[in-house]
């Protein structure tokens, strides 16, 4: 049942407002001063309330104006003001401070009621619209899940992979932290798609995703399918060792799925290679993302070259900008 405030401090006045309302079949709440009325707001938030301007204490601009401060964003209870005056300065002032309508005493129950429908629909129409917003936003939000995941795996995307690298390249360069990465490949996937079919092909990268995602223990590290049969794995602040230790579980972990291979060169189940770069990205060298990305193919290449089903680590100097970084990879002992 609607609740509606009345804060007035004539008795009478008060009694026949409250005996209107509840020939309409609503709920009144009476205050005798403005105090009074902000504690019962606060306690039975109402769906309307009708306010008195003129009261020992507070008057109702007042009122008003602490109600809207009291709201939440979102939040709206109409206020019409009760008053004899009829100076359009008093008017003015009661939509100034938050009011949204006027009525003059003595109250027509008429004119009352008229008003409170009118208000009644317009908080119908309030909700409706916070409702479609909650829906947008959620269908927004929905969109931009979508938007970043893989939808064949069901990880991060390539635009994903792009953005989380960027982020993390900017992190490590202004606290001067370390970032890794890894570019992993499936071993002959080629060869499996032609002999087993596309649709075990979809099959196994789903489980390979799922294998190098169980292996990726952080929130900030980020695994995602770079393209077609590759994947790649972002891990901030880690150092060569660390990432070692990572590429060689999700290495191990492919190869403990057991995903029948027959036509692989490398072993008779699925297996990947994978590519490892570790630096410190310098201040201001945006662009020295891309010489990150190349030092870690390179080394997928290498890995490949050494017989696949490993993990091979950059070597050398990743030159960002023309400057030569010293990489905090080191070569293998």
């Amino acid at each position: 049942m609607m609740k509606v405030l009345v804060v007035e401090d004539t008795v009478t006045s008060a009694y026949v407002v409250c005996n209107q309302l509840a020939n309409m079949g609503l709920t009144a709440l009476h205050a005798q001063d403005g105090e009074t009325g902000l504690e019962i707001f606060k306690r039975e938030r109402p769906d309307l309330i009708l306010l008195d301007i003129v009261m020992p204490g507070l008057d109702g601009f007042e009122v008003a104006h602490r109600i809207r401060q009291l709201e939440q964003d979102g939040d709206w209870t109409p206020i019409i003001f009760l008053t004899s005056r009829t100076d359009d300065r008093d008017l003015q002032r009661a939509i100034d401070v938050g009011g949204d309508d006027y009525l003059i005493k003595p109250v027509s129950e008429i004119v009352l009621r008229a008003k409170v429908n009118a208000m009644r629909r317009l908080a119908q129409m309030r909700d409706s619209l916070l409702l479609l917003t909650r829906k947008l936003d959620e269908a927004n939000r929905e969109l931009q899940r979508l938007s970043s995941v893989d939808g064949l795996t069901n990880i991060a995307n390539r635009r994903n992979f792009d953005e989380k690298l960027l982020h993390e390249w900017r992190h490590c360069s202004r606290m001067t932290l370390p970032l890794s990465l890894l570019i992993i490949d499936v071993d002959a996937f080629k060869l499996f798609n032609d002999h087993y079919g596309h649709q075990f092909g979809d099959e196994c990268l789903k489980a390979v995703a799922r294998e190098l995602e169980k292996n990726s223990h952080r929130p900030n590290d980020l695994v995602a399918r770079y393209g077609g049969e590759e994947f790649g794995v972002i891990l901030p602040d880690t150092m060569l060792e660390g990432a070692q230790l990572v590429a060689e579980a999700m290495r191990a972990g492919v190869e403990g799925l057991g995903i029948s291979h027959s036509w692989s060169p490398v072993s008779s189940v699925v297996t990947i290679s994978i590519g490892l770069a570790t630096i410190i990205p310098p201040r201001g060298s945006e662009g020295g993302i891309s010489a990150l990305i190349r030092a870690a193919d390179d080394a997928l290449y290498q890995a490949k070259e050494g017989g696949r089903n490993r993990v091979q680590a950059a070597l050398g100097v990743i030159r960002v900008a023309g400057i030569g970084v010293a990489s905090v990879v080191r070569s293998p002992q």
